[in-house]
């Protein structure tokens, strides 16, 4: 008799637990039926270009199957993605053959993508662009450039870059720039050259967002002292919680509330987790898990505030996944484990997109205002930071 009132418990423990997921799921989904889910940052462009089977070729790629990596269109319905920054990132070694062309390249692989599967796609170029195309049902598709190499120290470059529709850049890569320092490189400039100010300036100017993901710390702080908008970070972590290089340091997290800007928490494995971070024996590291990642998100929203946290994958742009973030159709999860951990309704549409866009829509303001005073940028590199850079 004890027994099965022993199985009696469990059984209803367990019905009990299925409940409050379904719950929490369900909060999930209703949040982000009306809040689109607007991802910082997807390499899928990039997978494109490097398909072993053809490079480059958008068609042979075809996201209406399932495909080998992260992101196809069934997975991103599933996944709820109401709006993504694709990202058309530029490799530092393509600064010897032109990483201005092949930026275009990369555009051109976002573009025809964009424009293979118009029934699911669009893209946005604004942040109302992003709200008519979610209201659409189809999941509004933005370009974002990775690698501020990619301009070759052009500020007409970087107008006809966002005249394609790139609407932000991330300062630096790998590799610091002839004007900002990179995060994992050795310092150079001390942050920001004179000239990077002016970058900074133009981008402000034009309303593209300044991303600081990739930065040191030196860039950071630079940026937010002469920042006339709002930045984001389109995939970072909390360095406080995991001590990798490419992460936001609590001081600057502070600094982000007088800014504006916001931190969208990425997915690495070895951003998320010091365990997997500082792993060095034989095998396998340690799997990150969701847990993980919601933690960072946690730990952005004490220290900036739930006003400045977001989320930044980097689905596709990685080899290994966290546990239970395994491709794009997993956000609903997470956003459910933050359901779980007591955030509000608000609170989640915040951080799935509402965020974001608000920093965007503050860029675009400023944008206006700015162009009503001063015009484009005619400095170069040259003349701010001394000839023979």
């Amino acid at each position: 008799m004890k027994r099965s009132i022993v199985f009696a418990l469990a059984g209803l423990l367990a019905a009990s637990a299925v409940q409050s997921q379904d719950v929490h799921m369900e909060i999930a989904r209703r949040v982000l039926a009306t809040t689109p889910l607007f991802d910082g940052h997807n390499d899928l462009p990039w997978v494109i270009r490097e398909n072993a089977e053809a490079p480059h070729d958008v068609g042979a790629y075809d996201l209406r199957r399932t495909t080998s990596g992260h992101t196809d269109l069934s997975r991103l319905r599933d996944g709820m993605v109401g709006a993504q920054f694709w990202s058309v990132y530029v490799p530092m070694d393509a600064v010897g053959e032109g990483a201005a062309r092949f930026q275009l390249e990369q555009i051109e692989i976002a573009r025809q993508m964009f424009a293979r599967y118009p029934g699911h796609l669009e893209q946005a170029y604004s942040a109302s662009d992003v709200e008519r195309i979610f209201a659409s049902g189809r999941i509004a598709s933005v370009i974002g450039m990775e690698g501020g190499h990619a301009i070759e120290n052009s500020l007409g470059a970087l107008r006809a870059f966002f005249d394609l529709g790139a609407r932000y850049m991330t300062l630096t890569h790998s590799g610091n720039n002839d004007w900002a320092d990179s995060g994992t490189d050795e310092p150079e400039h001390g942050g920001l050259t004179e000239f990077g100010r002016e970058v900074i300036r133009e981008m402000n100017r034009l309303g593209m967002l300044v991303d600081l993901s990739h930065t040191s710390p030196e860039t950071m702080d630079d940026v937010l002292e002469i920042a006339e908008a709002p930045v984001i970070f389109s995939h970072s972590s909390a360095r406080a919680i995991t001590g990798h290089r490419r992460n936001v340091p609590d001081d600057v997290l502070r600094r982000l509330p007088d800014n504006g800007g916001v931190v969208m928490v990425t997915f690495v494995p070895s951003f998320v987790s010091e365990a997997n971070r500082t792993y060095q024996g034989d095998g396998d590291p340690p799997r990150a898990t969701l847990s993980d990642v919601a933690d960072h998100i946690e730990h952005v929203r004490r220290v900036a505030g739930v006003d400045h946290v977001g989320l930044g994958s980097d689905f596709d742009g990685i080899t290994s996944t966290p546990v239970g973030l395994e491709d794009v159709s997993t956000f609903p999860a997470l956003i459910a484990e933050l359901s779980r951990r007591g955030w509000t309704e608000d609170e989640l549409a915040k951080v799935a997109g509402e965020n974001v866009l608000r920093v965007w829509r503050e860029a675009e303001r400023a944008a206006r205002r700015i162009q009503r005073s001063r015009g484009p940028s005619t400095a170069t590199i040259d003349m701010l930071d001394g000839a023979g850079r």
